[in-house]
């Protein structure tokens, strides 16, 4: 399979490289990589490498620079922005870690683990319980998403209450440059003030910089005691009082505090199997909370009880249910992580990944909802995600009856609307899912220009070609 830009003799020396057998070119092998995973980049691309090795990721990017090919990393290709797909009408190569997904080490002494780019994140985790570690960070693609794409896009999760992102949870890299050259930073210290923190560049840089083969990542002790709870609430100005209830009361302990609407319990419940309301009436909203502890059982369960308690009679709780097994605890997580896909039987769903200051969290909520409604009378919106770091998804669904195609089409509109009250709060429009091809254009927009200047220096100094995923996060045309 050949292409206008890419001759067969190109595509047969980067296949050289890794060999045939990992060398996709066929379309129906080629067709689950060039889509993005709600459907809006459809890429295209002449081949897939897979390579099995640091040096083959070396060889195929000297080669990349060589011919001033277009390189497109990708790992379990579940971004949400475009950053993993390949640009549409192009003859940009994938390159997926999907055979690098080794655990090089387990250091529970030191507290932490090298694993390969490619290392599933769920496999990560299981290693780390193997040694009586906790690998901290929690998604729901977890079982498919891999490292070097979490430190890639700086994933957040659940947990970036307690033990901060991907940023916080790395020590060390391993990248393959543009150039082929290879910078082996896999360093295990917490302190080293050495010069330029070069790390720092690489993570969330969307594989616009190099791409990172293998990480050093920080572990945790195991908790002893783990407490979840499911309250329901009047409003989201009580859920931000619980949660000033909830982290005096537990500090460092409280490793969750999740918003959720009515109606993004109602969907879950109605259309992903498993899942039950914990509460036998219905609340206009709902939070979970998740509070581990390093010493006891009983410590986690005193907390929780305080703050239910006191929660009670500050009226900010009006029903709540804790938790009394490990199965009861994943089904309520299981309910949080399912909102967004319990969103796509009900039709189109305008997503956005936003942040605001936390105290801002209510206002944010009442203004978008007042805004959204006035141009969309009927639209249902699913506002849930991570009170305790203002990480707010705030999702909306079509109105009932309403042509899909038509709904979609205002994403832009819809954009603009939410994301301004963003803006106007000191928040930001990308918390966690990154920037991609989705928000390239606005990142450009509403960023001063110096910024936007300082970072095509960056690309421009790491990646003079334009070789290494093109088109994302930031453009060289201006």
């Amino acid at each position: 399979m050949s292409s206008p830009d890419i001759s067969t003799d190109l595509l047969d020396r980067f296949a050289a490289i890794v060999g045939e057998r990992y060398a996709l070119r066929s379309e129906a092998d080629l067709a689950p990589h060039l889509i993005e995973n709600r459907g809006l980049y459809h890429g295209s691309s002449p081949l897939l490498l897979k390579p099995g090795s640091v040096a083959e990721v070396s060889d195929i990017m000297k080669l990349a620079t060589e011919t001033g090919t277009a390189i497109v990393p990708q790992t379990g290709n579940t971004g949400l922005v475009g950053g993993q797909t390949p640009r549409a009408g192009k003859a940009d190569i994938i390159l997926s870690l999907e055979r690098m997904n080794r655990i090089r080490d387990v250091d529970p002494v030191a507290n932490v683990l090298v694993a390969d780019g490619g290392a599933i994140l769920a496999e990560v985790q299981k290693a780390a319980e193997a040694h009586g570690r906790l690998f901290p960070l929690s998604l729901g693609s977890e079982g498919s998403c891999r490292i070097g794409g979490n430190l890639s896009t700086n994933a957040g999760g659940t947990a970036v209450l307690a033990y901060g992102n991907m940023r916080q949870l790395c020590l060390g890299l391993e990248v393959v440059l543009p150039t082929g050259e290879i910078w082996d930073g896999l360093r295990r210290l917490k302190k080293d003030n050495t010069g330029y923190d070069l790390r720092d560049l690489f993570i969330g840089a969307e594989g616009t910089l190099g791409i990172i083969t293998g990480a050093v990542l920080k572990l945790f002790p195991q908790p002893l005691g783990h407490q979840v709870a499911f309250a329901g609430l009047n409003s989201v100005e009580d859920a931000l009082g619980l949660f000033n209830l909830a982290a005096s009361l537990c500090g460092a302990s409280l490793t969750g505090f999740e918003l959720m609407p009515r109606f993004g319990v109602e969907i879950t419940t109605r259309h992903i199997d498993g899942v039950r309301d914990p509460l036998d009436a219905a609340y206009p909203w709902y939070v979970l909370i998740d509070i581990s502890t390093s010493d006891s059982a009983e410590t986690a369960e005193r907390m929780m009880n305080g703050v239910l308690e006191q929660g009670f009679e500050a009226g900010l709780v009006l029903d709540a249910a804790i938790a009394s097994s490990v199965a009861q605890q994943k089904a309520i997580w299981h309910m949080r992580e399912s909102m967004s896909d319990a969103q796509k039987p009900e039709g189109g769903s305008i997503k956005h990944d936003v942040s605001v200051p936390v105290s801002k969290v209510p206002h944010f909520i009442a203004e978008a909802e007042e805004a959204v409604m006035a141009a969309m009378p009927g639209a249902r919106i699913c506002a849930f995600g991570h009170m305790g770091d203002g990480n707010i998804h705030y999702n909306i669904s079509q109105p009932v009856g309403a042509d899909k195609d038509a709904f979609i089409a205002r994403w832009h509109e819809m954009n603009h609307i939410v994301h301004g009250l963003v803006l106007a709060h000191g928040g930001s429009i990308s918390a966690e899912h990154g920037i991609g091809q989705l928000k390239r254009d606005e990142l450009a927009a509403i960023r001063p220009a110096i910024e936007i200047e300082l970072m095509r220096r960056i690309k421009r100094a790491f990646d003079p070609a334009n070789i290494m995923n093109p088109g994302k996060v930031v453009s060289l045309e201006v």
